[in-house]
């Protein structure tokens, strides 16, 4: 194989051949296309993209370039969510005990926050002693002693997207739809769930600002699941708004607790109802039938929060012990009275940064009691002088900064009236 006609071809907007991609994937990994062939490769995806077919074999390839576990053995199905990022979204948290207190298992492999979104693991990360990396086998233990593991990605999985990834991050090429689904979906894949719900948002907090945007990365990966024999659900949803009302690593940990015992913020109850049924029924178990526990009904009854404590324990974690707090707040107050009208997600996302909850490379260290609580949400009334957000920082000189970011991030009207959307605005399946 000759990779300067692979990229020839891509560029000339020709379609590629299984053998070429199957050829070009490998011989990056292994170093023998070089960092600057591949760069060019990726920036012709770019402007080119590529078919079904094309997508998937580059899925296969990558998927191929390391381990495939196999979770097919327990006594339960396997099924995982992957949301594309968000602000507030630590939908992860209470989802994946609620799953498990359902009846399927669930091996969640999740990431680290980097810029205005944040990380599930970072946000699991502030319970004191927990841990994200796990052999194997102490996943398999997990999964069979508490139906569900949360953790970190083994350096086998999918090493070509590890490589590749760092390359697009750094040559304008991230936001090729075919490079991110085959990406996300390499890595999903490689873990061997059974079925794949994905939560792919849009709006200004998320990676796709716009809802057919969302679309078509939704339709190419749970076509990639399809193609691969996994049962793969897509919801669209709305990520303008931030969910819930705490952004930040131990504050999200500790609404998401909330939310596990019976209460919470009702966007973040009604996502993670939503996205646990899809996540069964793809499993082949129906809420509410042949003894399946609905998820509403684990989360009033105590027995997500006790599949949570199982599961944070079987990690390290202590589930009881004090979460981590800021050393210093600010109240930021409301200049006028009447309804908040906008609250806009990114800005709350890169206030919550720029106070230490976020990271700008993946090698920073992260504040776990840093962020940002909301005292309001859109249709909601708020007062002149009264708390609108509070932030939370461990050194005073980040609250300039916080505080900058929230400018122009929302209006209040004296006669305003606000229509909510709603949470999952499509289904693609």
């Amino acid at each position: 194989m000759d990779v300067i006609e692979i990229i020839r071809a891509k560029r000339d907007g020709g379609e590629l051949t299984p053998e070429q991609i199957d050829w070009v994937i490998d011989a990056y990994t292994r170093g023998e296309v070089a960092e600057e062939q591949m760069s060019a490769l990726a920036m012709a995806i770019f402007l080119r993209g590529m078919n079904r077919a094309e997508v998937a074999r580059w899925t296969e390839a990558m998927l191929a370039s390391g381990v495939r576990l196999d979770f097919s053995d327990l006594d339960r199905p396997t099924t995982d969510k992957h949301s594309t990022g968000g602000v507030g979204d630590k939908i992860t948290l209470p989802l994946t005990p609620t799953v498990a207190a359902c009846g399927a298992a669930v091996p969640q492999l999740s990431g680290r926050g980097l810029g205005h979104t944040g990380g599930t693991l970072d946000k699991l990360e502030s319970i004191p002693g927990w841990r994200a990396s796990l052999s194997t086998d102490e996943m398999r233990a997990v999964l069979s002693e508490t139906g569900g593991v949360i953790c970190a990605a083994g350096e086998g999985l999918a090493p070509a997207d590890r490589k590749l990834y760092a390359l697009r991050d750094v040559t304008g090429t991230v936001e090729s739809i075919p490079l991110i689904s085959a990406s996300i979906m390499s890595k999903k894949l490689a873990e061997g769930t059974g079925a794949l719900v994905l939560d792919v948002k849009a709006g200004s907090g998320a990676f796709m600002k716009d809802v057919a945007s969302a679309r078509e990365l939704a339709r190419t990966m749970v076509d990639i699941g399809t193609d691969h024999g996994v049962r793969t659900v897509a919801l669209i949803t709305d990520m303008s708004v931030p969910l819930g009302r705490q952004v930040g690593n131990a504050l999200e940990v500790a609404e998401s607790v909330e939310v596990l015992s019976g209460g919470g913020p009702a966007d973040v109850v009604e996502l993670t109802v939503a996205l646990a049924r899809e996540m069964l029924t793809a499993a082949g178990l129906t809420p509410g039938e042949n003894g399946v526990k609905d998820p509403a009904e684990a989360l009033r009854d105590g027995s997500a929060l006790e599949a949570w404590k199982r599961l944070i324990r079987a990690q390290g974690g202590d589930p009881d012990a004090p979460l981590p707090q800021a050393a210093e707040r600010r109240t930021v107050l409301a200049p006028t009275s009447g309804v908040l009208t906008r609250l806009d997600a990114y800005q709350v996302g890169l206030a919550a940064w720029r106070l230490g909850a976020g990271r700008a490379r993946k090698e920073d260290a992260v504040s776990f009691g840093a962020g940002v609580t909301l005292h309001a949400k859109p249709g909601e009334t708020v007062k002149a002088g009264e708390p609108l957000f509070t932030l939370y920082a461990d050194e005073p000189e980040r609250f300039e900064r916080g505080a900058d970011a929230l400018e122009g991030a929302f209006d209040i009207d004296p006669d305003g009236v606000f229509e909510p959307g709603p949470i999952v605005i499509d289904r693609i399946a």
